[in-house]
């Protein structure tokens, strides 16, 4: 018997329909659930009978520590922060889908609609950037899940955190494709003028209804272009991220989404390829089933044609890119239309020298 035993019932039925302002269509179980759960047809809900809206439900955890840290070769950093844990954005695509399955939670709906939020989260940050063997780089933000995400409205979790960040002077790279961070110009303009922060705005395509498709409650293209009209404004760097590239669907915006970013202000770009690790392959190809079908079978061709007939492989240095003629095409388009528009330069280093933790009620005062 398998580890996740399933017992599917003669009536088992899949869903028909996506459900209102969600992404994923079912909640397949997580790799670690000894059981599945399959959905059953009892003969109430008929084929014209709208799917029900699910609401989002958010539950919080006390952290003993949020700083996370990393020795990947393919990451620019070594440390990082999650406000929240799943995301409401709901992006099909999303990586971080399978870490949901930790929580004894599905990588599916439950990932877009069952979050896990962080409150004290800036006031642990502090404590752990008070610590006298603490030694500064920059803490990367929003590479997980999105902390301007719709929840963090309400919960304001991020721009404390940005608080404690500018009070340490501490440098913070930035990435999201919400277009709350606007709320926080004022804490991003303050961080901008000491060197401390960059901001990368995520922007996967300029087709409003594929936008509402695959990333449903994230910023629509041309609003997140705003943002970055918004935060070039105030002096903050911005990158503009053609992430993820998705062959045969998105590929051919390329160039469009760079001119587009640029116009807007964007100082540098980068690219990712479509990554599908574990059980976000299957929700992304039944996304592609439902949504683009005539383009199904290309999409994933060219995806295993990158990762030696799989849809992912994650060695280090080509779970990014993938290899291949199809990855070194995209390559050299990218970096052709980077460089005509002066977008191929990395970011400049954030500052280090200016960090100091500063005193707290009852701290004996320094004579100097």
């Amino acid at each position: 018997m398998s580890r996740q035993a399933e017992i599917p019932p003669q009536n088992a039925v899949r869903p028909r329909n996506r459900t209102p302002g969600r992404a994923a269509v079912d909640n397949a179980t997580g790799r670690f659930e000894p059981y599945r759960t399959v959905p059953v047809d009892d003969g109430w809900v008929g084929d014209d009978d709208p799917p029900p809206v699910l609401r989002t439900q958010i539950r919080h955890e006390r952290p003993r520590k949020v700083i996370t840290r990393n020795s990947s070769p393919d990451l620019p950093f070594d440390r990082s922060i999650n406000p929240y844990r799943g995301c409401e954005h709901g992006c099909i695509y999303c990586f971080a889908r399978p870490t949901h399955a930790y929580l004894g939670l599905s990588p599916g709906l439950d990932f877009e609609t069952r979050l896990v939020a962080r409150p004290s989260a800036p006031e642990v940050l502090a404590r752990e950037l008070s610590k006298p063997g603490y030694r500064p780089a920059p803490i990367a933000i929003g590479t997980n899940t999105d902390p301007y995400q719709p929840v963090e409205k309400d919960a304001r979790i991020m721009r404390r955190i940005l608080e404690v960040l500018l009070e340490f002077r501490h440098p913070v790279s930035i990435v999201t494709k919400g277009a709350l961070i606007e709320r926080d110009l004022d804490l991003l303009a303050e961080l901008a003028k000491l060197n401390l922060v960059q901001v990368g705005i995520s922007v996967t395509t300029l087709d409003r209804k594929l936008c509402r498709a695959m990333e449903p409650r994230a910023a629509a293209p041309q609003r997140r272009l705003q943002m970055i009209e918004a935060l070039a404004g105030v002096g903050v760097p911005v990158r503009a991220m053609v992430a993820p590239v998705i062959p045969a669907l998105t590929d051919h915006e390329i160039e469009a989404i760079l001119t587009a970013c640029h116009k807007a202000g964007a100082r540098n770009a980068t690219w990712i390829m479509l990554r599908l690790p574990l059980e976000v392959s299957e929700l992304f190809q039944d996304w592609l089933r439902r949504t683009a079908p005539g383009r199904a079978a290309r999409v994933m061709g060219h995806v295993r044609d990158m990762h030696g007939g799989k849809t992912y492989d994650a060695q280090w240095g080509k779970r990014m890119r993938g290899e291949g003629h199809y990855a070194e095409i995209i390559a050299a388009r990218f970096s052709r239309a980077a460089k005509a528009l002066n977008l191929h330069h990395d970011s400049p280093p954030l500052r280090l020298d200016l960090f100091k933790v500063p005193p707290r009620p009852g701290d004996q005062l320094s004579l100097f």
